[in-house]
């Protein structure tokens, strides 16, 4: 179901997570892969140092790929993230024209992308995004776990 490339690029995504994670965000990271296999963007969540509810990993790749490449469409690209796209993210995706979304854990509260809702997938959209669910789930979910057990173990 997922190939070695695949698996190579969540396992970015999971160095971004820890990136997150060591700045006392939510441990979520994702990148952005072209259509020729090339780094188009790695991020990481920053919600909390930003001061803002949008600065998810998907919209901080999403926004640092358009402008690297000057244009808002990312035409053939993959995005890999370590947990399931919310709406937001799964809206961003669809309007960025993104190919493929490929993330590790599933989110069972707002997960958008087959989760909770299959937003990303409805037939209404005028641009179709593949979705992958479950790459790395246990490694990205025990990681999430982990730092949700800290953060209320410290309040």
């Amino acid at each position: 179901m997922f190939s070695p490339e695949d698996e190579a690029h969540m396992q970015r995504a999971m160095d971004q997570a820890m990136k997150a994670e060591a700045i006392d965000e939510v441990p979520v990271g994702a990148v952005l892969i072209s259509e020729s296999g090339a780094l188009l963007a790695a991020g990481h969540n920053r919600t909390i140092s930003h001061s803002d509810p949008c600065a998810h990993a998907e919209i901080e790749v999403l926004r640092a790929a358009g402008q690297a490449l000057g244009n808002y469409r990312l035409l053939g690209s993959t995005l890999y993230v370590t947990l399931e796209p919310c709406a937001m993210c799964a809206m961003a995706l669809v309007h960025a024209r993104v190919k493929r979304v490929v993330y590790a854990a599933s989110d069972p509260k707002t997960g958008a992308c087959g989760s909770v809702f299959n937003l990303i997938s409805d037939p209404r959209h005028n641009h179709t995004v593949e979705v992958q669910g479950g790459l790395l789930a246990e490694q990205a979910g025990q990681q999430l776990s982990a730092y949700f057990k800290r953060k209320r173990q410290r309040t």
